[in-house]
Order: C-alpha cells, then structure tokens, then sequence
C-alpha cells in the first residue's frame, strides 16, 4: 500500500467490485419483485460465472495481446452500460424475461474479461517481489467491496428506488476509468511490447493448457482453486436464509447479516493481516494446499455446527484461509507464467477459480435441495478435502523428485 500507482488501482478497484455487488443487489430485487422465477434467479449466478469457464483463457490471450488499460475500460463501460439499461427499464416499466437474461449476461462477460487484465496491471506495477502483496491486497479491495456492496445497495433502493440507485451506482465505475487512461502501467512494462502474434483460438486455449500440464506448481495451484470452486465455492452463500432458520434466526436481520457479512469480513481481516507475517510474502505450493485443507475444514465445521457462534467464528476464519490460499495460487500461477503467454495462463487460472464455481451450484444447491443444504455443503466439503489431500499428496511427492533429481 505504500506504492502510489497501487494504491489509486486499489481504492478505484474496490469502489467498481462496490458497484459490481450494489448492482446485484438491486437488480436481483427487481427481478425477484418482477417476475418471482427460482429458475431467472439460478440463471443470474450461472451467467456471473459461466463466462469465466467458457472464455477466460481468450480473455487473457486479449489481455497478452493488447494494452490491458483499454480491455479494462472496456469492461467498465459495459459495466456502466448495464447499470443504466437496467435504470431505463426500470423507469419505463418495460422490463422482460429476456431484458433479464441479456443485462445478465453482459454483466457477467464484464467481469470475466476484466479479471486478466486487472491480473497483469498488477503485476505491472508492484513487480515480481511484490506480486503476492499486490495479489492479496486487490483481492482485499474486492472482498470490501463485496462486504460494504449490499449495505450501499439497501441504501440506495430505499433513498433513490432501484432506477435512479443504478444510475448512482454507475458514477462508482467511473474513478477506475479515469485513473487507467491516465496511467502509464499497460500490463506490458516490465516484459516488453505485448505479444501481438498471440492467436485467440481454441487450439491456442488447449496449447496453453498443455503447457501449464508441464510445470507441475501451476498446474497444482490451478487445480487447487479449481477443486475449491467446484466442490464449495461461494453457492452456500446463497443458502443463508436457510442457515439463519437452522439457528432459529430466519426473521432476525441481524443474525442473518452477520452470517452473510462473516465471510468477506475474514477476507478483510486475512487481506490485510497475512501482509504483517513474513511467512506469507512467499508463495509457496504446500503452503497453500494446507491452507485450503484448513479452509475446507471450517466450511465443514460451518455446515454441521448448531451452535450459532462457531458458525460466525468458522466462516470468519474460512475468509481468513480462503484469501490465504487463493491469493498464494494466483501469484504464484503469475510468478511462473512464461511472460508471452501470461495473460492465458492468468486466464486459465481465472476460468478454473471463477469459472467451476457454476459446478458448486450442483453439488452444494441441487443436492441440498435432495438431501439438505446443511448435508451437501458438508459432502462437498469432504470431497474437497479428499481432493485436497490427493493434491497434497501428488505435490510432496514431486517436490522429493525434484530434490532428489
């Protein structure tokens, strides 16, 4: 936080991930208001994540290709763009289905090509030794956003109702525009002109993937995040309400709020604590495999506890772990990236992280609506323990050829 360029990029990131959440949370009232659809209100997380899966690593091949300044202005502008679509639909009164479902849509293509590119800026400014902090910290930029988001949202639905809250909500991505056309940091800085060769196509997507299958650390760290995406995610977050019934709190606001505040005040609280341990300044493989074991314990001590206060303590310190081992995955994927094809690595990474969070849709929603929310977030917590473990496992193992080669 004491480099200029990072903090004006932090402090513009967290007010665009602020604007990001307050959009959600007025649309999605809308939508529930408009059209009481379970099924709009599933597309709405499917369309935040899908595109991650489906075009991270070709949004990274732009982000490889082209000044990363102009992908992100890109990406706010369509930000911007569906915050007063929404706005004008709301006003008119002309909202539909599929108005819906395309500003959903753009939303969720908004973020997934923002992720590599912000990922390379970054890089860009804090360089390789600062590169964990600089990781950890924009993430903790979201995580306040995501925190103060709903509360501002509320704020704004009650103040200004939810058209005239959206085109409030569209000046927030505004600082972040201004402050990338008037930096010199293009993602390409610190290794030369950005590879203008670089072909976005499938078969360039599959070349990329089987060259991370070479460097064992990226492909563990990849798969790490991917595994924790999949099997948990963040659907159980979702699920809140019927968390805060478990405890007998359902008609208790507060209760409920703090259930669903814990996590991202973990993420906070970890964000900016692990920055005082030297420990962690290092990314390091099995560091932060047992970070994400630890993290998957607390999600399974969340889901089994009766006891409200272990539920709170559990999800606070699962946001502590969670922004320990996914901030260590990601620098490390960019520390080991060939610098040509960092972008698509990066994208890679994000479509495993971001993208797989559609699967934790399935394992933990689809079957708790069989079995139980409490007993599905608990199988998918032990299945990614088990998952976790192999990892673990499979990592140690190449670390002792490695030494012994």
């Amino acid at each position: 936080m004491r480099h200029g360029p990072f903090r004006a990029y932090f402090t513009t990131g967290l007010l665009s991930m602020m604007a990001d959440n307050v959009e959600h949370v007025i649309s999605y009232w809308v939508i529930f208001q408009a059209f009481h659809s379970p099924t709009l209100a599933g597309f709405a997380v499917i369309s935040h994540w899908t595109p991650f899966l489906v075009l991270g690593v070709w949004f990274g091949g732009l982000a490889d290709r082209f000044d990363c300044r102009k992908i992100i202005v890109a990406s706010q502008l369509a930000f911007v763009a569906a915050s007063l679509a929404w706005a004008l639909l709301f006003l008119t009164g002309t909202l539909q289905t599929w108005h819906a479902v395309v500003l959903l849509i753009v939303h969720g293509l908004a973020g997934a090509l923002w992720s590599p590119a912000g990922q390379l800026i970054i890089h860009d400014i804090v360089g390789h030794e600062q590169l964990q902090s600089g990781v950890r910290l924009a993430a903790t930029g979201r995580s306040i956003g995501i925190l103060f988001g709903p509360a501002v949202g509320g704020a704004l639905l009650l103040g200004l109702g939810p058209a005239y809250g959206l085109i409030a909500n569209a000046f927030l991505y505004l600082p972040m525009t201004i402050w990338l056309l008037r930096t010199p940091y293009t993602g390409h800085r610190r290794t030369g002109a950005s590879d203008q060769s670089a072909r976005l196509s499938l078969a360039d997507a599959l070349r990329t993937l089987r060259e991370i299958s070479r460097n064992r650390g990226i492909l563990v760290m990849t798969a790490l995040a991917g595994l924790s995406s999949l099997f948990v995610g963040n659907a159980y977050q979702a699920q809140m309400p019927e968390f805060a019934a478990w405890f007998g709190s359902a008609k208790d606001e507060i209760t409920y709020s703090v259930l669903l505040t814990a996590n991202a005040a973990g993420s906070v609280l970890g964000g900016f604590g692990l920055e005082a341990l030297a420990f962690f300044r290092q990314p390091r493989i099995r560091t932060a495999v047992l970070l994400a074991l630890a993290w998957g314990v607390s999600i399974l001590v969340f889901a089994l506890t009766p006891i409200y206060g272990v539920a709170v303590l559990a999800l606070l310190v699962g946001g502590v772990l969670n922004i320990g081992f996914t901030s260590m995955a990601q620098a490390y994927v960019q520390l080991e990236a060939p610098p040509a094809r960092r972008g698509r690595v990066v994208g890679l990474f994000s479509m495993s992280w971001n993208g797989l969070r559609v699967g934790s849709g399935v394992t933990v929603g689809i079957l708790g609506a069989a079995i139980g929310i409490h007993y599905s977030l608990a199988l998918s917590a032990i299945a990614f323990l088990v998952a976790g473990v192999a990892l673990f496992v499979y990592a140690n193992g190449r670390a002792r050829q490695a030494v012994t080669a």
